[in-house]
């Protein structure tokens, strides 16, 4: 069988038109495609919807099994939006075993979910849906106008503006320009690595998620709230230990806030993926895979970073230089429980993808 995926990466499906994806089939893709472009006769997606169906149907027309797909992700483009179609997509294929597929897109935007896609199952090809523009626009400020009603856009390019705006004229009303410019440089300089890193849409997860988890009575809000109390133990006993001894150069300090707060670092991230596998266990009834894969390479990473501080102090001279193969063993000892870690991962993501065909064979075969 063969799949024909269009994919609406930031959601306009379900948040103009209340379908809820994955959409599966000719007649409810044809019915979606219909909702959105009541909804909004200028989306786009509309037609990358439509190309998908008029593909089905010539591809049958052919005389090849082929079905239709919509996904959906959601209107946080990311990882949020990326961990939903890989979601729905798995689905898809577990109801519908597929050999190869084909995506169609209406822009580079849904290309990014062709590595997601290739993943788990062959793809033949991408058609690109290109709108043509009427030219009965009267002027360049109508075509801003509407672009800037887009969410996404405004956030990246009207809010750095505005921030920048709003930091200045404070400054000034209080006559301190040149903090008004320092402020305003790091203020930029943290929203552009928020905005690169996707960090404002991970603490809004984790927002939305601690709120799930107090409204519902899940534990993994007790695991998480310790996890970020042993965060904050572990910069307050760096520093204490950095400022102990004021006769120290910078960098003495810093090897020494490292190997003091390290510890409480470490057992924070076991806390947190302890909070998230107890959440699994009582879901599913069974802990989850990456609960073993993530505490080996915590570990491993902890052992690392330990190896790293104990060699800088070497070379500094505040360690006694006879515990080198000490150090060495250390860091030895981390790379490999990193590389235990990510053959842990292949091998159970080898075993996961074997069941599923186990299963989608079985499925397939004539029962008696």
């Amino acid at each position: 069988m063969k799949l024909v995926v269009s994919v609406d990466r930031d959601d306009d499906l379900g948040r103009k038109a209340g379908v809820v994806g994955p959409v599966v089939g000719r007649e409810r893709v044809l019915d979606a495609a219909t909702r959105l472009g009541i909804a909004d006769p200028e989306d786009s997606d509309t037609n990358a919807l439509f190309a998908a169906i008029r593909l089905h149907d010539e591809l049958r027309a052919a005389g090849e099994e082929v079905e239709v797909v919509a996904l959906t992700g959601s209107p946080k483009v990311g990882v949020v939006s990326d961990r939903k179609v890989a979601d729905q997509f798995d689905r898809v294929l577990q109801a519908h075993p597929a050999e190869s597929a084909i995506l169609v897109s209406d822009g580079a935007e849904d290309e990014y979910l062709y590595p997601i896609l290739y993943s788990r199952v062959r793809i033949d090809g991408v058609q690109r849906v290109y709108i043509r523009q009427s030219a009965s626009l009267e002027s360049t400020y109508y075509t801003v106008l509407k672009a800037l009603k887009d969410p996404k856009l405004r956030a990246k390019t009207v809010l750095p503006l505005a921030l920048a705006l709003l930091t200045l004229g404070l400054a000034a009303a209080g006559g301190v320009i040149g903090y008004g410019v320092i402020g305003l440089v790091i203020l930029l300089g943290v929203y552009l690595i928020f905005w690169t890193f996707d960090i404002d849409e991970a603490l809004i997860d984790a927002l939305r998620s601690a709120s799930t988890d107090i409204r519902q009575g899940s534990v993994a809000f007790g695991f998480g709230l310790f996890a970020i109390a042993l965060v904050g133990l572990g910069f307050l006993s760096g520093y204490n230990v950095s400022v102990a001894i004021p006769q120290k150069t910078p960098i003495d300090r810093a090897l020494l806030f490292m190997q003091a707060a390290l510890i409480f670092w470490l057992i924070a991230s076991f806390v947190w993926e302890s909070g998230r596998a107890v959440r699994r266990y009582f879901l599913h009834g069974r802990l989850p895979r990456s609960f073993f894969i993530a505490t080996t390479s915590i570990g491993g990473i902890g052992l690392v970073s330990y190896g790293i501080v104990f060699a800088v102090e070497s070379l500094e001279g505040l360690v006694a230089p006879g515990s080198l193969p000490l150090v060495v063993s250390t860091i030895l000892a981390g790379l490999a429980l990193v590389i235990g870690a990510g053959i842990l991962q292949q091998y159970l993501k080898a075993r996961a993808i074997a069941a599923t065909r186990v299963d989608a064979s079985s499925s397939d075969s004539p029962t008696s």
